[in-house]
């Protein structure tokens, strides 16, 4: 994807000026006044740039992300196998893509899954620094395009389930909280490293977790990056049920293929009524989440965690 310009620089230097403007106001009432004016910022940005995203998402059309329609099931797959299905730019546009056409389309259910060993190793941190004058130019389109992306999931009217078939790591994880099933093969593991990237947890966990699984449980994966087996996360209430991994596959797929013989309209009413309650505060907590992220990106201590992380990935290539 090329170096972002333009609305996204506008954008950036916007929030920095509006950081030094609100230091000086109450805490609570800062943060709230920060969250309301990334909300108006990623307004116009959007208006600005609408045409022109829509094109680039028509005309690149990613064979990362498989899409595919059968028996009442839309399955979108992560397909990036030799990346252990991490997660680009692209394939972040194509996914909220999916979604769209999912939420309208013949299908009963969505689920999502991953091709080969991983279910998704998570953003590609790629995404964020190419080098260290590249961090800041991404930032305010990296923290937009989370939040849009998030409130897909939250939005989404449909049953959506997760096939997790091996490890998932940061927001393949965090992300999970907002979908109705999460069925995980027994070699999977769930990962969120944000204190050791210097990162903001995403996705609405720093709510959902704490809900699922209490405060302290939520913290050693969110705060100290504990990394949990399926029967854990299982046990925590992250996961639905834990197969083995020999009929993982086939189990799951039995099953849903059952599910998507419900009565479609019954099942979309039904989790109208047990989501509108927490709508809101969803939508809430992913701005707040985001416009932490969009402030504390471009800190010297973000870049410097990223930048060592990706060369210890280097040297343990070599």
């Amino acid at each position: 994807m090329p170096k972002p310009g333009g609305v996204f620089n506008f954008v950036n230097k916007a929030t920095w000026d509006a950081r030094n403007a609100l230091g000086s106001l109450p805490k609570e009432t800062a943060r709230q006044n920060y969250v309301d004016l990334v909300s108006s910022l990623s307004s116009s940005s959007e208006a600005l740039s609408q045409g022109k995203r829509g094109a680039d998402e028509k005309a690149q059309e990613s064979k990362d992300i498989l899409v595919t329609s059968e028996d009442g099931i839309t399955k979108i797959t992560f397909n990036r196998p030799t990346k252990k299905n991490a997660i680009s730019f692209q394939m972040y546009l194509d996914i909220m893509h999916a979604l769209k056409n999912a939420s309208t389309d013949n299908s009963v259910i969505t689920v999502f899954t991953g091709t080969g060993d991983y279910y998704s190793s998570g953003n590609d941190l790629k995404n964020l620094i190419n080098d260290a004058g590249e961090i800041q130019d991404v930032v305010a389109m990296s923290t937009r395009l989370l939040r849009e992306f998030v409130n897909c999931f939250i939005d989404f009217p449909k049953p959506l389930v997760a096939v997790v078939n091996g490890p998932a790591v940061g927001i393949a994880v965090t992300v999970l909280a907002l979908f109705d099933a999460v069925y995980a093969s027994d070699r999977a593991t769930f990962h969120t490293p944000f204190s050791q990237l210097s990162q903001i947890p995403e996705a609405c966990s720093t709510y959902t977790f704490p809900k699922l699984m209490g405060p302290a449980k939520a913290a050693e994966m969110l705060l100290f990056g504990k990394k949990l087996t399926a029967r854990e996360a299982w046990a925590q209430g992250l996961v639905t049920e834990v197969f083995p991994e020999s009929t993982f596959e086939t189990e799951v797929w039995t099953r849903l293929k059952t599910y998507a013989k419900l009565p479609p309209n019954a099942m979309r009413i039904s989790k109208e009524l047990i989501r509108k309650h927490e709508k809101q505060k969803l939508y809430t907590v992913n701005a707040e989440e985001c416009a932490a992220a969009l402030e504390r990106m471009p800190r010297e201590e973000y870049a410097k965690a990223l930048r060592n992380f990706l060369f210890r990935k280097t040297k343990a290539k070599l």
